[in-house]
């Protein structure tokens, strides 16, 4: 069956997150954890946890991801920011395995002038350590492609599979693909010529078996541009043959695949998104 979903909010506690994504008929799931603003927060208390477990059980305990704060940054040079970036991701990793979420999806930061293979290295040692320090034995790191922008690490699959390689836990790394992101950084999906050798180069420098999750997010940058901004499936440069391809290719039939649009508080963007990506999948 598709899994197919969206990022949901957690306003007013975990648990509701599941209980947007029932209201729109989704079958998988990212959310932040905490606060994605600020980087400490309170430990979760066995009520919330419980609350949040039960939830999931009612709707069926289909895929979910959590992710990291965009304040970590575990690929900067300064030593106070990694310092702060490493026990923050710690504690992401902590809170994921107390939820039963067995993805923490994380963009590999930014080099901020650092040099960037010294930077990959450095987030790999970084990410090695957090894995130690949170005493987690579960849940699986995915390292998220970015758009480009600025000193951003992860533009290239070159760059994922670098941190890979240089990581000793590699066993508890993955990657999700993002796919406004990818045609951003100048991988052409939007064509079948394009499409086809972006996933032949994945498959080949990073590797097919590392992919788990799927960000589904149209985009209103041009291919190349480097620029970060979501659309609406089909409303931006990608088009629904982008996403039609994507829903109907065997080697993603099992892959939780979430949008990450705008939307309101009524999640009728959700709900019009996930018809769109039914609608383009042939049975």
């Amino acid at each position: 069956m598709p899994y197919f979903g969206a990022h949901m909010s957690i306003a007013g506690g975990l648990e509701k997150a599941v209980e947007r994504i029932m209201r729109v008929s989704g079958t998988a799931l990212q959310i932040f954890s905490k606060n994605q603003r600020q980087w400490k927060s309170k430990p979760l208390e066995q009520k919330q946890i419980d609350a949040f477990l039960g939830a999931c059980a009612e709707w069926g305990n289909y895929p979910i991801a959590a992710h990291d704060s965009y304040l970590i940054n575990l690929g900067s040079p300064k030593e106070e920011g990694v310092e702060k970036s490493v026990a923050a991701f710690t504690h992401e990793l902590e809170r994921a395995e107390q939820l039963n979420i067995p993805y923490v999806v994380m963009h590999p930061g930014a080099h901020l002038g650092g040099g960037v293979e010294e930077s990959l290295e450095r987030v790999a040692k970084n990410l090695d350590r957090a894995l130690v320090e949170s005493r987690t034995n579960r849940v699986m790191v995915l390292l998220e492609n970015t758009a480009g922008q600025g000193t951003t690490l992860g533009r290239s699959f070159e760059e994922l599979a670098a941190i890979l390689q240089s990581s000793a836990k590699a066993d508890r790394l993955g990657v999700c693909i993002d796919t406004c992101h990818a045609y951003a950084a100048g991988y052409d999906l939007a064509t079948e010529e394009g499409y086809a050798a972006t996933f032949a180069e994945f498959e080949t420098v990073v590797g097919m078996n590392r992919l788990k999750f799927m960000h589904m997010n149209d985009s209103k940058g041009a291919l190349g541009s480097h620029l970060d901004r979501h659309d609406h499936i089909g409303q931006g440069l990608l088009g629904e043959e982008t996403f039609a391809r994507l829903v109907n290719d065997p080697r993603f039939i099992d892959l939780p695949m979430v949008l990450e649009t705008p939307k309101g508080e009524d999640l009728a963007e959700d709900i019009k998104n996930l018809e769109v990506l039914y609608r383009l999948r042939i049975a």
